[in-house]
């Protein structure tokens, strides 16, 4: 534990230490005129501001279609509306979570709590740069496309640098217009960016699933991701990763034929299992299948459900768990969009079932990543896939579609995060000035109800005020249940 604790402490000054350099660095640029030149600023004391003049005619030409931006604007308004209520229960869930059960688990060290690519041991540098870029300028493209699309001119567009690494980008809109713009579309300007990263997130969604349909599997087989101790492929020896390859010299070729093969064998039989280990080599193991039913119920699942799923007592039991086809990594990650999206579910989806697993699929694929030590596909599945023989495949090889995989991936990461983070219902995030203006709307709602009905008749200032209270306290209560959750694990 105190080893931990001072890994810990080291990390964390490091990170300070760099931090105090680069704040001299740029109070150094700003005394000397140097951020002058470069038409930049310092704000919050060690972020850098650097503006450009740049992609103006391009924004102009795009938002020439001002109705299409308008309804499109509308859209992102609705669906960010209800990611945000989303986003701002999870917080106080998360803050309950960590009073009720602490976690037990070592804390995160602080390169762990920072989204920068290649400080985050999770987010690679080369891939994590590069997708930040892009996903910043994707945001702040859909909040000057729908500023212009409402009249309002666009001062500068920017990016916000943490020493090398970009920490975001801004589209900074004339002040006067932009207060003085009415309130709807005032929200659908902030949504514009948050939603123009969903959308992004979705089409790269798309694209990884027709990456997915040009890989086939190298080789016949399934591979386990995991072994369960004191069962019998545990007892006979089998590691995780290693490939079944045939069953009492049955071949098997995918999870369908693994399980139509085991569906002959009852608990206590015994088998030869050919296995192909993750080296290559080959070995023949004798198993004893076990109960599975036996097994799920010290799990502690109870008969009905057991019998509900087709488990019955004397159920042949291997003993791995995973069980996975060649081309699992990427139908993994491609998942309701993908060719093989029948085989995983063990069933004929319908389009209406995929359209709905879509948004539980973005958000579950986060934690791939930390799962996997910071790459979208595991390397020995990564290993099992190679190009099949389309167009796109034979012109592209394994290493090109790999390549693909590895981009649309992280573009579709890190414009997923920049999204939700930035919906958070607190200032300086677009989701605490749609929060702010949402409430002043409701107030003045309620405000024209109560003059209706000759009930009451609130002042327009009370409204601007409490609406203002309403955002301010808002945004210290999440920042302090954001701050409790992640510092609680440290005591």
């Amino acid at each position: 534990m105190v080893g931990s604790w001072g890994s810990i402490q080291a990390d964390w000054s490091l990170l300070l230490i760099l931090l105090f350099a680069w704040y001299i660095l740029i109070k150094t640029w700003e005394r000397n005129g140097t951020l002058d030149r470069w038409n930049a600023t310092r704000a919050l004391g060690i972020v850098l501001m650097i503006r450009t003049q740049r992609g103006q005619r391009l924004l102009e030409r795009l938002a020439k279609p001002r109705l299409f931006w308008r309804a499109y604007g509308e859209l992102s308004l609705w669906i960010c509306s209800i990611s945000m209520l989303v986003v701002g229960l999870l917080v106080p869930l998360a803050f309950i979570s960590s009073i009720l059960y602490p976690s037990t688990a070592p804390p995160p060290t602080a390169s762990e709590l920072v989204a920068i690519p290649g400080i985050n041991p999770v987010i690679p540098l080369g891939w994590g740069v590069m997708a930040f870029i892009v996903s910043l300028v994707i945001h702040e493209l859909g909040h000057g496309l729908l500023a212009r699309a409402h009249g309002m001119r666009i001062r500068s567009f920017g990016l916000l640098q943490l020493g090398p690494l970009p920490l975001g980008a801004f589209a900074e809109p004339q002040s006067e217009e932009l207060f003085r713009a009415p309130r709807r579309e005032r929200l659908r300007m902030f949504a514009a960016g948050p939603a123009t990263n969903l959308f992004a997130s979705f089409i790269m969604l798309l694209l990884l699933g027709g990456i997915a349909g040009s890989f086939v599997a190298a080789e016949d087989g399934v591979h386990v991701r995991g072994i369960v101790v004191d069962q019998g492929a545990h007892d006979a020896g089998m590691e995780p990763w290693d490939t079944i390859v045939s069953i009492d010299g049955t071949p098997v070729a995918n999870t369908a034929s693994f399980r139509e093969t085991l569906a002959l064998y009852g608990a206590n039989d015994t088998v030869d299992l050919v296995v192909r280990h993750e080296g290559g080599e080959r070995e023949t193991l004798t198993v004893t299948l076990t109960d599975y039913h036996a097994y799920r119920l010290s799990l502690g699942a109870d008969n009905e459900t057991l019998a509900s799923l087709g488990v019955t007592p004397g159920s042949a039991f291997l003993g791995v768990v995973g069980v996975s086809d060649g081309t699992s990594g990427i139908d993994r990650l491609a998942g309701p969009i993908g060719p093989r999206f029948d085989l995983i579910c063990g069933c004929e989806a319908t389009l209406g079932q995929r359209a709905t697993t879509i948004p539980f699929h973005l958000i579950g694929i986060m934690i791939a990543p930390f799962e996997l030590n910071g790459v979208a596909i595991h390397p020995f599945e990564e290993s099992l896939l190679v190009a099949g023989d389309g167009i796109v495949a034979s012109i592209l090889g394994t290493n090109g579609l790999l390549f693909l995989t590895s981009l649309f991936f992280w573009l579709m990461w890190v414009n997923i995060l920049l999204g939700f983070t930035n919906l958070i219902p607190m200032v300086p995030f677009d989701g605490g000035h749609m929060l702010k203006d949402i409430v002043h709307s409701c107030l003045s709602g309620l405000k024209r109800l109560g003059r209706k009905l000759k009930l009451w008749d609130l002042h327009p200032m009370w409204v601007d005020h409490l609406s203002q209270r309403a955002s301010s306290y808002s945004s210290l209560a999440l920042l302090g249940m954001l701050l409790f959750t992640l510092i609680v694990p440290y005591f």
